[in-house]
């Protein structure tokens, strides 16, 4: 029946083409008709041949010179043709200004847009809100919004969606446009009013439950977001936009087990997607359930194979159970990928020494300090290393390097006075210690834990008994 009826309409309009080429050439008297000549040009201008369909808009409007319709498709003609004086005289024709027909305004909006004024095409926009009603004074607020979106007056555009709100609270264009610039503008009190208001009176309308949600997590009221995106999963079970953002808002008050149900429906609803596999990943990660997340990383990696973090944390997963060996083939991935990570090299050199092999864990923590050297980790780690393979000469030199790198850092005093006492040099050593102390206190539970057995030492003994009373002293003044 389709086929039929489209096989009678190409037969009809072949036939008018027919009749058209005739009115033009004169050979016969040939009269067409208002909607005749409609068709002519839709079908030319459905075909990119612009010139012919203005041409047949003008053979029109010589037998129908005040038909709204024709004068209509020549001004859209002429703006298609880049002809925006020509077309704003078009609508400026007594026939459509009298008219009230709102795709004047929005066609008149365009040529003024392409003629770079701003100004004008907005007033014209606020000027026909106001003369039109219910569904075209909302389309022209949409088109206003748009305006505003063009020329970056972001608050104006929420404005705008609030207008139409306030029209039709229902408007699921609006509810879903204003719940992006909700977020962009960060005018999340105002939403969680207009949304309230709807909700008083729609109490099921999902979309403004969800956008209430939205605002209430912009303000980082993730209780509250967690309620109002309950509702909306209430109403409506399918809702996947609701489990997403319900299971980041369960992420941010550390409801792991909670945030990982939420991500695994909203995957059962819609596409898989890297970063809530990601998520979930890291739901598990912080559970310590390291097998789970593993297996939630390497599916976000099937996604995006490109994605060098992701490999970095699926050997992060191995770390923490201390499996070093299985930890660095994604750890060598990830650096493969992204060579520049001075984490990776971090990681791969914290694996090394680690495993014992200290030669290529010195070998990472020192491309580290030299691409990195205010890096202060890395010079610690470095250190460290150098200090456990026995390699004290070289750990002295590393530490002077390291103090004028980093802006003598008190952790690297620490190692140095370390060093210096497996060097046999207590005196150096002594000093070294008294600065790291005056420095940060703090520090000094990691240089007893590099070395107890140096608080059998009567000098760092009688050395911490001073400090320990000269603090005192301090603290009574």
């Amino acid at each position: 029946m389709y086929e039929h009826s489209s096989r009678k309409e190409n037969q009809e309009l072949t036939e008018l083409l027919k009749q058209y080429e005739l009115l033009l050439s004169g050979r016969q008297p040939a009269f067409l008709e208002e909607e005749s000549f409609e068709k002519i040009i839709n079908y030319f201008d459905e075909n990119d041949e612009f010139p012919r369909a203005l041409e047949a808009a003008e053979n029109g409007l010589l037998y129908f010179p005040y038909s709204i319709l024709l004068l209509l498709k020549k001004a859209d003609l002429l703006i298609a043709m880049n002809q925006y004086h020509e077309a704003l005289d078009v609508l400026n024709h007594q026939a459509l200004f009298s008219s009230y027909n709102i795709n004047v305004y929005i066609l008149k909006t365009d040529a003024l847009l392409a003629l770079d004024e701003q100004e004008t095409a907005i007033d014209l926009l606020l000027e026909a809100i106001h003369v039109f009603e219910g569904e075209e004074k909302i389309e022209l607020l949409f088109e206003l919004s748009d305006v505003y979106d063009d020329y970056e007056l972001f608050d104006k555009v929420f404005d705008c969606l609030q207008l139409v709100l306030e029209q039709e609270p229902s408007n699921e264009e609006a509810l879903y446009k204003i719940c992006f610039w909700t977020d962009f503008t960060g005018r999340n009190e105002e939403s969680i009013r207009i949304h309230r208001d709807i909700i008083e009176d729609q109490p099921y309308n999902e979309l403004a439950w969800f956008n209430l949600g939205t605002a209430y997590q912009g303000l980082k009221l993730y209780e509250k977001a967690i309620d109002a995106y309950l509702y909306a999963i209430a109403i409506d079970e399918k809702f996947d936009s609701a489990y997403r953002n319900l299971g980041d808002a369960y992420m941010r008050i550390r409801n792991f087990r909670e945030a990982i149900q939420s991500l695994e429906k909203m995957l059962e609803l819609s596409r898989p997607e890297e970063v809530i596999y990601e998520a979930i990943g890291h739901c598990y990660h912080k559970l310590k359930n390291f097998a789970q997340a593993r297996f939630n990383y390497r599916k976000a990696s099937h996604i995006n194979p490109e994605n060098h973090k992701l490999f970095y944390k699926i050997a992060l997963t191995y770390i923490h159970e201390k499996n070093w060996q299985q930890a660095m083939k994604p750890l060598e991935t990830a650096l493969r990928m992204f060579p520049s990570s001075m984490v990776y090299h971090m990681a791969l050199g914290e694996c090394f020494l680690a495993m014992g092999k200290n030669k290529d864990a010195i070998h990472y923590f020192s491309i580290v300090v030299h691409k990195s050297p205010r890096k202060v980790s890395g010079w610690e780690s470095l250190i460290h290393c150098l200090y456990q393979s026995g390699f004290l000469d070289e750990a002295k030199d590393q530490c002077l390097v390291a103090l004028a790198a980093t802006g003598q850092k008190a952790s690297i005093y620490y190692l140095y006075s370390a060093v210096l006492f497996a060097s046999g040099k207590p005196k150096m050593a002594l000093q070294q210690l008294e600065t790291a102390i005056i420095l940060s206190p703090k520090g000094l539970r990691k240089f007893i834990d590099l070395n107890p057995v140096i608080l059998q030492n009567a000098q760092v003994v009688a050395l911490l008994a001073q400090m320990k009373k000269h603090k005192k002293k301090s603290t009574r003044k």
